[in-house]
């Protein structure tokens, strides 16, 4: 998922570089929260500001009280004397808590704006990047990465405010502190350093384990959702496959709980070096605060806020520390997706260009050669071909598996560009078109269309979802498809979910979906309709309507490419091109390509002859008679 991107960043870390960088990553959170909520993002920082002054002055207010308080007299004198700077410490702590409350309300608002800012940020530029790109290994790996990049855009907001809160009170702290005597600041220091130490190394043992052991995990996480994965669970019933899933999920949890262990026994083993080290650290601290105590150089009030300041300020150290270490490793995801946005950007659709002909007369290809980027042995999809496409005609193209029917029709729709040659439409070279009124132009019904989980009015509709959803529409291609028979069935009608697992759900067939899917097409109402194996799950009658309706929808005007390998279904085509190995073998009408003496090498013919055989096959195949009432006696055939 792209995690091991970052491997060995976290740990080129010390503390001083973490500090160092903290004002860049605050910064950059900054930013991703102002785009988000500009309001919310000034109540946070408000609020934050706001706490960091009342504990100063509450530190301060609680050194009047100590000072009331040690002075000699009698009790009630001395706590009449301390009671304003009593009130003013309450009144600090109210604060305090007035403006936790208003950083957090602000920090909620803001977490979930960011996750939808970041994440709307890079789906919009990927859903409009070239196919190219989408299909790129390397474009793949920084999506996985820039995914994460959403999600640590949200939790950086928390670990932000953390930082900043803990930065905060530190100063405070240490403004107290140097107000009360100069040698108290390196107290401070000094306490911290071994939390610091402990806290540093504990998390950056965890992030080496996570890194090494993060595929471990995953797959031990597969192994879980198998076990009540829908698609599955027929398979594992039948099968008896949940002992064998069970086991090799315990076998990898308990592996993962060892890590654990491990890790656990380690942080153990760091934590007591680090209390001892504290201890020692605090023992001498608090000998330092008795020398000068001794020396008369503090009073004893200013000697308990001291305590009180270096406690305090030892414990926001340590949280800054180690909310650092998190705001950094999350910083590295969010770059991640900044990267991918750059990249988007620059593979982006172009936008603009010629428009297209009012009025097409034929779609050319001219000596088109492409090969799909990232194929590794270099051989064409497509070479040297030449295409002409008449509007308002049927236009088949058949072969073999991987002949390249598909990718002329990808072309075709504007998918990819060619390497070499042309695609005019006239006389307007496709490349320098307007890319998104040549996608209005075309719908395509592919083999292995999406199927949408939604219900089954949105799944039609959203072929053209400009349009409106009247059912009068979505009637008439239902009915074009037969898909209405299914609709008719479904429990809701329209409105039924086509989603397995949820509430309302319900599932279809494959031949019902592909009814759907042609709908959705019709629906569209484009001029140049693109079908490709459009009836590989239909029934024979059912297969038989769908050609029906195109050959009348090209008698209305719609230019339709049919790619399909059931060559009996192209009888009726305008014309047919042969494709082989990416080059066009022959073409012409029906009949022309099923004459013997054709210029051609009449592969169409031979195609058609094997498939037509198994038919013949078929039919000569005398089926068994039922027999009504008494078995009849088998006739002895080992004679004929």
């Amino acid at each position: 998922m792209g995690w091991n991107q970052h491997h060995g960043s976290f740990l080129e870390m010390n503390l001083r570089s973490m500090v160092t960088r903290m004002p860049g990553l605050i910064a950059s959170t900054i930013r991703l929260a102002h785009r988000a909520d500009p309001r919310a993002l000034r109540w946070v920082a408000g609020a934050e500001l706001g706490t960091g002054i009342a504990k100063a002055i509450g530190l301060i207010a609680v050194n009047q009280v100590l000072v009331h308080v040690l002075t000699p007299g009698d009790t009630a004198g001395r706590l009449t004397a301390a009671t304003p700077a009593l009130l003013v410490v309450a009144l600090a702590a109210l604060i305090s808590a007035l403006l936790r409350s208003l950083s957090t309300a602000g920090t909620g608002r803001l977490e979930p704006k960011v996750f939808r800012v970041a994440t709307e940020q890079y789906l919009e530029r990927v859903a409009h990047v070239e196919l190219e790109a989408v299909e790129d290994e390397e474009f793949h790996k920084l999506l996985d990465s820039a995914q994460w990049g959403a999600e640590s855009a949200r939790r950086m907001i928390k670990f932000c405010t953390s930082v900043v809160t803990a930065t905060i009170s530190l100063i405070a702290a240490a403004g107290v502190l140097a107000v009360l005597h100069w040698t108290l600041l390196p107290l401070l220091a000094v306490m911290t350093l071994p939390s610091a130490w402990s806290s540093l190394t504990i998390a950056r043992r965890r992030y080496i384990s996570f890194h090494t052991w993060v595929q471990h995990a995953r797959a031990g996480q597969l192994l879980g959702r198998l076990l009540i994965d829908t698609d599955a669970a027929p398979e594992v019933r039948v099968h008896n496959v949940s002992p064998f899933l069970l086991r090799h999920y315990r076998t990898m949890a308990e592996t993962g709980e060892k890590e654990q262990t491990r890790l656990a026994g380690l942080a153990a083993r760091t934590g007591l070096i680090a209390s001892g080290w504290s201890g020692l650290t605090t023992a001498a601290t608090y000998t330092t605060l008795g020398l000068l105590l001794w020396s008369g150089a503090m009073d004893l009030a200013v000697a308990g806020t001291a305590v009180i300041a270096i406690r305090t300020g030892s414990a926001n150290l340590e949280g800054l520390v180690v909310q650092l270490n998190y705001l950094y490793e999350e910083s590295l995801f969010v770059a991640d997706l900044n990267r991918l946005c750059d990249e988007a950007d620059r593979r982006l659709i172009p936008t603009g260009g010629s428009p297209l002909p009012e009025k097409v007369h034929s779609i050319r290809f001219d000596n088109v050669t492409f090969t799909y980027p990232g194929t590794t042995d270099g051989v064409p999809a497509l070479k040297d071909v030449d295409v002409t496409i008449p509007t308002g005609k049927i236009i088949a193209l058949v072969g073999n598996n991987g002949s390249g029917k598909s990718t002329l029709a990808k072309l075709l729709c504007g998918l990819y560009a060619p390497d070499q040659g042309k695609i005019l439409w006239n006389d307007l070279d496709a490349a320098e078109a307007d890319r998104a009124e040549l996608f209005d132009r075309v719908a395509v019904v592919a083999q292995d269309f999406f199927r949408w989980p939604f219900t089954a009015r949105i799944n039609v509709a959203i072929g053209r979802p400009e349009a409106p959803s009247a059912e009068s529409l979505l009637n008439t291609a239902a009915q074009y498809s037969g898909a209405d028979e299914t609709v008719a069935s479904l429990p809701r009608g329209w409105d039924t979910l086509l989603a397995r697992g949820y509430k309302g759900g319900h599932q279809i067939s494959g031949g019902q979906w592909q009814r759907i899917g042609i709908a959705r097409a019709r629906h569209r109402d484009a001029q140049i309709l693109v079908v490709d194996e459009p009836t590989s799950a239909l029934d024979a009658e059912a297969e038989q309507r769908v050609f029906d309706q195109i050959r009348s929808l090209a008698a209305e005007g719609q230019t339709v490419i049919l790619i399909t390998h059931r060559l009996h279904s192209v009888r009726h085509a305008d014309e047919i091109y042969v494709l082989d190995h990416g080059r066009v073998t022959e073409h012409g009408t029906f009949d022309a390509l099923m004459r013997a003496d054709g210029d051609g090498p009449g592969q169409f013919r031979r195609m058609y002859k094997v498939q037509s055989e198994q038919y013949h096959l078929a039919e000569s195949v005398e089926l068994p008679t039922q027999a009504v009432g008494p078995r009849a006696p088998v006739a002895d055939t080992s004679s004929s």
